[in-house]
């Protein structure tokens, strides 16, 4: 299985100047591979929030482009639930405070490594040396 944070497939909805390449790199993936946790699903809603309280989507597009995630997150993705495992290698990630990891990148690398994840595709460079650190295999992908 390969994990998808949220800085990755927020690309797919949104036009981001990775959107083509994001897009093109998921289709190459084996179908019923994908996983993501119900963090990322967390996450996605409050991007979507901080897009419209910054006036740059409204609220219409907003609620469009939340549906059109929920539905291909229910289409194409097993969905991980975190567990007190995963929010205890949370904290120990975040112990490493040179790492620069935030709560919720934790709880994304945390997820993916306690469900054996063969691949942590992310966007996000702070998430990406993070797991580097910690020797989990996280990618950009493209």
């Amino acid at each position: 299985m390969v994990y998808f944070d949220t800085s990755f497939l927020a690309p797919l909805l949104l036009s981001e100047p990775t959107s083509a390449a994001v897009e093109d790199f998921v289709a190459g993936i084996a179908p019923g591979t994908l996983a993501v946790s119900q963090w990322t699903r967390v996450e996605f809603a409050s991007l979507l929030a901080r897009l419209v309280r910054m006036a740059e989507l409204d609220r219409q597009t907003a609620a469009e482009t939340g549906a059109a995630f929920e539905e291909m997150v229910q289409e194409s993705f097993v969905v991980w639930l975190p567990d007190a495992a995963d929010y205890q290698l949370a904290r120990i990630f975040l112990g490493r405070a040179e790492t620069g990891l935030r709560a919720g990148d934790a709880l994304h690398l945390a997820v993916a490594a306690n469900h054996g994840a063969d691949a942590i595709y992310t966007l996000d460079r702070k998430l990406l040396r993070a797991g580097a650190t910690f020797g989990l295999p996280a990618s950009p992908g493209i």
